[in-house]
């Protein structure tokens, strides 16, 4: 997962806005004082109040209409997100469309989620979910809308707050998130965007009037987030790096593994935490799929975001490229065999070729460490034991697919493979249907579904005539 962005803002006094096409600033935003943050944390507790206090069914009517308002706009944060940080435009108006789907969806199904809930002593007993405030939010670039209202509708469906501290690259796109939730009348404060250096996040962590953490970001800035909240006694939810594997058995059907390996791995430029990362084939089919993989990633197209044909379009940071880069050259060093791209693309723009790299092993930079880009990584195994060896060699457990004709046999595998999510024929994909989040260094807690609205809620016990 690539970092939270607490550390590198191209300014000292800025977040700087760069359009990674062409190299230019876009915008400015100043960072905030220490009073302008106390003054947005209380805005905050007043916004959480009036929240809370807001009939549960009103709150979800409200998500109904915010759902309406992202796709009255979808042209135009479409547009941001291509321009702030490269995203193809189509699949940057699909992003956005995806977020309209979520707040659809937490509207009809959250009153039914926030019902007290019974216990197995009958009713005399039940259990509550109550907010418990303001929570801050650490959230990253690589998908500037979907990343924030992913976490942010099931906060705000509990009645708590949500104050964002967005990447710095990609503030155009919390602004223009606040400029909606806003005109679709939550209470001022309840939803806010800080834009603040890392003392002033350390700051704000610790303040008695932020009651929890959620982050988005590299194992280094969850890390050091999840530290200063331990601190404050104050619970973190933390979605993090990931590498994950995309096996692919002997029985499968290679044309569909293969399309859904393309898209999977290259969406989105490859700048995805549940991307897949490190394509583990069976021995039997390992030609035959690195064959047929190799002619579809060639037919991909890179170009500019706003042209509605460009499939891959340039990476969002350019010290981002250069650390893809150097993954690339370091395995080449170690024995793995580029069979596509493998380098920069010389002129103007931030753009990486779409690379697969062959004859990859444990130990290699690509196998051990997260690739955050458009690089493929083929992998391969004698058989199903030793792909699953292979996928859970790693220090990362956010999620997995595996491919294969026996769904029996699928599911016993897929309870031997260490993530958080499992995709059985298929590539890995979130939905507010169903939770997500890590094992290992990828984090822990969970977002979306039932699980992303208690996370942050107090289940506060009501006993009646205990004796």
């Amino acid at each position: 997962m690539v970092s939270a962005e607490l550390s590198n803002s191209l300014s000292h006094d800025a977040a700087i806005s760069v359009n990674p096409a062409s190299g230019e600033t876009i915008e400015r935003y100043p960072y905030q004082s220490p009073a302008e943050l106390h003054r947005a944390l209380d805005a905050a507790v007043n916004g959480f109040r009036q929240w809370a206090a807001t009939p549960v069914l009103t709150r979800m009517n409200l998500f109904s209409n915010f759902a309406r308002l992202l796709r009255r706009d979808i042209d135009e944060l479409g547009r941001m997100a291509a321009n702030e940080m490269g995203k193809p435009i189509t699949q940057a108006r699909a992003e956005v469309e995806k977020c309209a789907v979520l707040c659809d969806w937490y509207a009809e199904n959250g009153a039914e989620i926030l019902r007290d809930e019974a216990t197995k002593i009958g009713e005399q007993a039940y259990v509550s979910f109550l907010p418990i405030g303001p929570i801050l939010a650490v959230m990253p670039w690589n998908f500037p809308f979907w990343q924030v209202v992913r976490g942010a509708i099931p906060i705000l469906v509990g009645g708590n707050a949500y104050v964002l501290k967005h990447a710095p690259n990609v503030m155009g796109c919390a602004y223009l998130l606040q400029r909606l939730f806003a005109e679709v009348g939550l209470p001022e404060g309840a939803f806010s965007v800080v834009n603040i250096t890392n003392d002033l996040v350390s700051t704000a962590i610790s303040d008695p009037r932020i009651a929890a953490v959620t982050v988005t970001g590299s194992v280094r800035a969850g890390s050091a987030i999840a530290s200063q909240a331990g601190a404050a006694l104050k619970k973190s939810v933390l979605e993090l790096g990931g590498s994950d594997p995309f096996i692919v058995l002997a029985d499968a059907d290679l044309d569909r593994a293969v399309q859904a390996a393309t898209v999977g791995r290259f969406q989105n430029t490859g700048q995805i935490c549940i991307a897949a990362k490190r394509i583990i084939l069976e021995a039997p089919i390992a030609e035959a799929f690195t064959e047929r993989f190799v002619s579809a990633v060639a037919q991909l197209k890179m170009g500019s975001p706003l042209d509605e044909s460009t499939y891959l379009g340039p990476m969002a940071r350019f010290d981002l490229r250069d650390e893809l880069d150097r993954q690339v050259r370091d395995s080449v060093e170690q024995g793995a065999r580029v069979l596509v791209g493998g380098s920069k693309v010389e002129g103007r723009g931030n753009f990486y070729a779409p690379t697969i790299l062959a004859d990859v092993k444990p130990g290699m930079t690509v196998f051990d460490q997260e690739t955050f880009g458009p690089v493929a990584s083929l992998i391969v195994s004698r058989d199903a034991d030793h792909a699953i060896a292979m996928a859970n060699d790693s220090e990362f457990g956010l999620s997995g697919a595996l491919w294969t004709e026996d769904k029996s046999r699928a599911k016993e595998l897929a309870r031997r493979i260490e993530t958080g999510g499992m995709f059985i024929n298929g590539f890995s994909a979130s939905d507010p249907r169903v939770p997500i989040g890590g094992v290992k260094k990828s984090g822990y807690g969970r977002e979306l579904s039932y699980f992303g609205v208690v996370e942050f809620m107090n289940a506060q016990t009501v006993w009646f005539d205990r004796s």
